[in-house]
């Protein structure tokens, strides 16, 4: 029998389940400039999912990251590059196009940026949106996680893009950055990243205040203090009583 939109979301959908992944999506690439295919062509789609920080260890580093803090990154950033190379491979198998994108990986180190944004690939799927930190926030995890994205052609179903934010007024990611590194923009579709964050500004703080941690890689404070995650954990010492 065919394969069709729909039988390829249920197989992609059960892989995802067996892998543990409870969030992800498709998101419609077709009017972005996405890696290219060995025939030259550009992929179409990207699947884009989540992977979740430890509740405890983000909401530790609202005054700096520690060593827990590094140590989870790392872990999680390992699991999401085997989830993708699982993906892709799977993929690849299966007689489709495939392409793991790596996670954290600064091919651009002027402009410190890699091949292609997650956060795009994961607010068209339909996850979320950007906050004023200038990173993904999700209803289920707040900000308090990691992306992964495999760009491929199989024929799916997209999600529905998120096209607005929902942080209101809220500008406690603003205020808590060391850095000044946020203009407290609000994002929407297509909104300039330095319009958002001064991403040299944030580099070099986190490279001379935070450098043994990745070798100033690491920060976490705009993140830790968003109140999307911060239910999260309520939510969790609630259950727990």
């Amino acid at each position: 029998m065919k394969a069709t939109p729909a039988s390829n979301h249920l197989w992609i959908d059960k892989w995802m389940q067996a892998h543990k992944i409870e969030l992800w999506g498709v998101a419609d690439l077709r009017d972005f400039a996405t890696p290219k295919d060995p025939e030259g062509n550009r992929f179409p789609i990207a699947l884009s999912w989540v992977i979740p920080m430890n509740p405890k260890i983000m909401a530790s580093i609202q005054k700096g990251p520690n060593q827990a803090y590094a140590d989870e990154y790392s872990r999680v950033n390992k699991h999401i590059n085997e989830v993708a190379r699982l993906l892709a491979d799977t993929l690849i198998i299966r007689g489709f196009q495939a392409l793991a994108l790596a996670a954290s990986d600064r091919t651009d180190k002027v402009n410190i940026k890699g091949d292609f944004p997650h956060k795009t690939a994961a607010t068209r799927a339909g996850l979320g949106w950007i906050g004023r930190h200038c990173q993904l926030i999700t209803r289920k995890y707040g900000s308090w996680i990691r992306l992964g994205t495999v760009f491929t052609d199989i024929d799916l179903p997209f999600g529905s893009p998120v096209e607005r934010h929902f942080c209101g007024r809220c500008v406690r990611c603003v205020e808590a950055c060391p850095a000044k590194a946020l203009t407290g923009n609000a994002w929407y579709p297509g909104f300039a990243r330095e319009k958002i964050l001064d991403v040299q500004a944030c580099d070099r703080w986190k490279k001379e205040n935070y450098f043994q941690f990745h070798k100033g890689h690491n920060c976490g404070i705009c993140s830790s203090v968003c109140p999307f995650g911060l239910k999260i954990l309520k939510g969790r010492r609630a259950v727990s009583r």
